[in-house]
């Protein structure tokens, strides 16, 4: 493991298994409504933000890789630096950094037909499944956000908003990932969101 990617505390690891277990108690009831399958790569494709606590985790589960299956680790690691090689220039936030500024106008369109460096583009399947970030771990069953409850495209066609309702995500554990996120960040003297792609090629 790198120097500069320590390992997942113990916290973390209890995040992951709290939010897993919610998303598939979710899954559980979204039953036939949701078609999320290995292969299905359409949330895959496009620039999203993540936070320094995902990053954390996907170097973790980058060296990890490394350590079982360099020759996937390293096709991971050329694939994250030819996105950030192709997304430089018009970069919406400081591309020294990774930085993501999701405020600024370009942030919206930016870079939607960019694949995850993390997919493999053979097998339709994510190099860092058991690192992913938090946003990959519930996306697909109905979550509540601001805006009220949004699901996939893909998913609850036609459904009945009572079915949707009865599947909603549980999210509690919102508070704990910001705690431990704020810890990320302290760690890291970095704070804001920042992208897969730039998560993997900074130590």
């Amino acid at each position: 493991m790198s120097p500069h990617n320590a390992p997942l505390s113990s916290k973390d690891r209890q995040l992951v298994q709290i939010i897993d277990a919610a998303s598939a108690s979710a899954a559980h009831r979204s039953g036939p409504w949701l078609q999320c399958r290995l292969g299905c790569t359409q949330c895959c494709i496009g620039i999203f933000s993540i936070t320094q606590l995902d990053a954390q985790r996907l170097r973790a589960g980058l060296d990890a890789l490394a350590s079982d299956a360099p020759a996937r680790a390293a096709a991971v690691r050329r694939r994250a630096a030819e996105s950030v090689e192709r997304l430089t220039t018009n970069f919406p936030g400081n591309p020294a950094t990774g930085q993501l500024d999701e405020s600024n106008p370009r942030y919206e369109d930016f870079a939607n037909d960019e694949p995850c460096p993390a997919l493999d583009p053979a097998t339709g399947a994510c190099d860092l499944y058991a690192a992913r970030p938090v946003t990959c771990r519930v996306f697909g069953p109905p979550i509540r956000s601001e805006d009220g409850i949004g699901v996939c495209e893909l998913n609850f066609i036609n459904a009945p908003t009572a079915e949707i309702l009865a599947a909603e995500l549980d999210t509690s554990w919102s508070p704990l990932e910001s705690a431990l996120n704020a810890e990320a960040e302290a760690e890291k003297h970095q704070s804001g969101s920042t992208t897969v792609a730039w998560a993997l090629i900074k130590p």
